[in-house]
């Protein structure tokens, strides 16, 4: 397949997780040889994520250039209230690089880039990624059922559910490496049809593959080389003049501990607990409703779970009943019978309009309070806020682990990271781990230490890389942010970034200076797609 056209002007490929520690085993094993070459020919270097460096939030930072103060995603679900719901592109209220592009003539294709559904109206391509729907209409109409038409088949999610023990390890692994090849099959034909300026392609599944196999060698090794090969055909079919590389955080094992924060705030008099309701944000509820067709952002307890947070309040819990079923060598009918959905409104939960403060998510890395007048049923006053905030950060500061080493490298209030007009968004307390070895959690599960849930989890360190036409392949990339790929990419496209940026140029390329754009007014709504979902975030157990 040839794009037919004169090449690419600039190129960005984004390698979720991807990381020096990472990258150097597999270059040491020739796995990855058109990264390496990459790397070898231009400047590379750690790139800095942002607090919190997850997906959903970081990715939008990267290619709006902006703090999440500023762009208002702070995690994979977005809070009404005691409420939450699945974010959606529509919650990204700050413009994109490619529509700031648009406004210089200067045409893109976006392909798999998460947080980019539903698909903004440009000049050129959009195939929304992670978090969207399974069939995303995409930009223009009709662009995904073309893209079929073209190359056969295209998922955005892996065609079984994490946790599935009908397809073995190998099966599994054959499908990351054809929704990484779908991945590149379908950006070189955008790339061919529409003759964009700006390309940029994200794989996903060099992520997963740490959260869902723990990191297991041969299996990162594959998924790299099947990414790394789909890198190739795109650089000698697409032909782009300049290249960039950028990972929205690293990886690393998780080798300390797992801290409880609810159990701790519990013991300090915050939290009250409660048994029913929806409780935290989790996956696993969201998923089981997409594939039954419903296409709705929020989840509901259905009749049995009803009936579980019922029985859970007369003390019958689906773990004592699960704990029965195993004993007699009925673990089948655990799964059968002892869902997800009813494990949680069974199991016991913070009582958020009860408690004073919590952790709501553990992927937000932070406390928030209840505040009278900001929360439905706030119970901290106004007048005592700074108080109570000064007051948690000085507790959590002091945590220990069993080894007595700190849990927290830094507990500090939300202004220390985030500025901008969504600012009161975000939890009021940030906690991030120390050396981000510590997994956090924010279950209630009686203790308030324990082994971590999962021994691969996300580092603050990505990466970044730039080579071809002009630019410098000695600068020096000391400090790179992932606020700053935004402006250099628009430098590198010889335009001048935007004013409201957090990010600077990198001296791999000329500065072109910067230029007021007009004011972000998107829609604010979270329309969903008519058509039905199968399955959206079934493989990552980001949220608890």
């Amino acid at each position: 397949m040839s794009n037919g056209n004169d090449g690419l002007d600039t190129l960005l490929i984004g390698i979720d997780a991807a990381c020096e520690p990472v990258l150097e085993r597999l270059i040491e094993t020739d796995s990855i040889p058109n990264l390496e070459s990459l790397i070898d020919r231009g400047a590379s270097g750690p790139l800095t994520s942002q607090i919190p460096p997850w997906t959903p939030s970081a990715w939008p930072s990267m290619y709006t250039g902006v703090n999440p103060g500023k762009h208002g995603v702070y995690g994979f679900v977005t809070f009404d209230g005691y409420d939450w719901e699945v974010v959606t592109a529509n919650h990204v209220r700050e413009h994109a690089l490619w529509t700031l592009l648009e406004s210089h003539d200067l045409t893109s294709v976006i392909v798999n880039v998460p947080v980019t559904y539903p698909a903004d109206e440009i000049d050129g391509a959009i195939v929304p990624g992670f978090i969207g729907p399974e069939n995303p209409k995409g930009h223009p109409e009709g662009i995904l059922e073309e893209i079929r038409e073209e190359i056969g088949e295209y998922r955005v999610y892996p065609n079984y559910s994490r946790g599935d023990d009908h397809k073995t390890d190998r099966e599994k692994m054959d499908e990351y490496c054809a929704l990484a090849r779908m991945r590149g099959e379908a950006f070189r034909y955008l790339t061919g049809r529409f003759e964009p300026d700006f390309g940029f392609v994200e794989f996903q599944k060099t992520d997963t593959v740490f959260h869902e196999f723990e990191g297991d060698v041969e299996k990162v090794q594959r998924i790299y080389e099947a990414t790394d090969e789909q890198i190739g055909r795109i650089l000698e079919e697409c032909e782009p003049d300049r290249v960039f590389v950028a990972s929205d955080h690293g990886m690393g094992p998780y080798e300390n501990y797992e801290f409880r924060v609810n159990e701790f705030l519990r013991e300090e008099g915050y939290v009250d607990a409660v048994t029913g309701g929806k409780g935290m944000p989790s996956w696993n509820p969201i998923r089981n409703q997409l594939q039954a067709g419903d296409d709705e952002t929020r989840w509901e307890p259905g009749t049995v779970e009803r009936l579980a947070a019922k029985a859970a309040s007369i003390g019958i819990t689906p773990k004592q009943v699960g704990r029965v079923l195993r004993r007699v060598g009925l673990d089948s009918v655990v799964k059968r019978y002892v869902p997800s959905g009813v494990t949680r409104t069974g199991s016991e939960q913070v009582d958020f309009p009860s408690s004073r403060a919590y952790m709501r998510a553990r992927t937000e890395l932070g406390v928030r309070i209840n505040l009278e007048g900001r929360d439905p049923e706030g119970i901290v006053p106004q007048d005592e806020y700074e108080n109570v905030r000064r007051e948690l950060i000085d507790r959590l500061s002091g945590v220990r682990t069993p080894d007595g080493d700190p849990v927290f490298g830094e507990v500090v209030p939300r202004e220390e990271y985030f500025w901008g007009p969504y600012v009161d968004e975000a939890v009021d307390v940030i906690t991030v781990p120390n050396e981000f070895d510590q997994f956090l959690s924010a279950q209630l599960v009686g203790t308030q230490f324990g082994p971590p849930t999962e021994p691969w989890n996300h580092k603050l360190d990505g990466l970044f890389v730039a080579t071809g036409e002009g630019i410098d392949a000695d600068a020096d990339l000391s400090g790179a942010h992932l606020f700053d790929v935004a402006p250099t990419i628009m430098a590198a496209l010889g335009v001048p970034h935007s004013d409201r940026m957090d990010g600077s140029v990198l001296p791999v390329v000329e500065e072109m200076g910067v230029e007021e754009y007009p004011a972000y007014a998107g829609d604010e709504s979270t329309t969903r797609d008519d058509e039905t979902v199968e399955k959206r975030l079934a493989d990552l157990g980001y949220l608890e």
